[in-house]
């Protein structure tokens, strides 16, 4: 099972704000806001994540002398699963901004009208994971099967020393196939879990389409 499971709406701060109004479909209607919510919501996580990262002493020199400071002994490597990954990507970045980065490409491949389907890896851009520390995030955590895919994927390019796992809003379905399905050197990290997800495998009440939302409805 992951080494832990952070909700972050169990307390509040302005990440229930963001998360508030992500959800709000007056406010959808702003695709400019969305992504910018998705965003702040990013850095809310990277700077939580950041707590738990290790750390080293360094001395900075000031222009009046010499002051003791602790310093990221190693960055993070970002990865986002396309495309509604990308404003929350874009999020943990500004924070962790000297992190490489790491893109997955997945999508559903539905059964002809039917609500089955299943879940395809396209495309993966990654340097060498080994050995270094994963933030692998994707806006919603529905079935889970999108993000156990990609977690695979990942391990294509080395073995991580740990991954953290982020999405703005899971079901509780989803978390639990998650859980069951990744080793104990993953931690989640979640604004919200909601309890149901449609026959199609959308999360209720979710928020709907992220992707579509933040970039416009596909073809």
């Amino acid at each position: 099972m992951p080494a832990a499971i952070h909700t972050l709406s169990e307390s509040a701060s302005l990440c229930s704000q963001f998360l508030a109004e992500i959800r709000d479909k007056s406010i959808q209607q702003d695709a400019l806001r969305f992504r910018r919510n998705l965003e702040r919501i990013g850095e809310v996580f990277a700077y939580e994540i950041s707590k738990v990262l290790e750390y080293e002493a360094s001395e900075v020199e000031t222009p009046l002398g010499t002051a003791q400071c602790s310093r990221l002994t190693r960055q993070p490597v970002l990865a986002s699963i396309l495309r509604a990954g990308l404003p929350l990507h874009q999020g943990l970045l500004n924070y962790f901004d000297h992190a490489e980065n790491t893109f997955i490409s997945a999508y559903r491949k539905h059964h002809g009208d039917a609500d089955t389907f299943d879940v395809e890896i396209e495309y993966l851009s990654s340097p060498s994971l080994d050995d270094k520390v994963v933030i692998l995030c994707d806006p919603m955590l529905a079935t889970g099967t999108s993000m156990v895919l990609a977690y695979k994927a990942l391990l294509q390019r080395g073995t991580p020393r740990h991954i953290h796992v982020v999405a703005a809003i899971a079901s509780r379905e989803g978390v639990d196939f998650t859980v069951n399905s990744l080793p104990d050197n993953v931690t989640l990290w979640l604004g919200a879990i909601d309890p149901e997800l449609t026959a199609r495998a959308y999360i209720v009440p979710g928020l709907g389409d992220a992707g579509d939302l933040a970039f416009g409805t596909k073809v």
